[in-house]
């Protein structure tokens, strides 16, 4: 098991529930979370079966789809 930080863009819990479709519909991934409170607005990633490099494109796929931005921060 593995955890991914990203740093992000998102502003507050509307942004948070804008990505949340998103996020959902990966595969591998076991959780994920914003910490809100952050200034960085961090997105953390628990995956169990897919790689570091597939899930951080995955990921920053998905959020950018959504009109944000994220950057891995591990």
């Amino acid at each position: 098991m593995q955890t991914l930080k990203f740093k992000t863009n998102l502003k507050c819990s509307g942004c948070m529930y804008a990505i949340k479709p998103y996020m959902d519909a990966l595969e591998g991934i076991e959780s994920w979370n914003v910490d809100l409170e952050s200034k960085d607005k961090i997105v953390k990633v628990v995956t169990r079966t897919a790689s570091k490099e597939e899930i951080q494109k995955a990921i920053e796929d998905a959020i950018s789809e959504a009109g944000y931005t994220a950057e891995l921060v591990n």
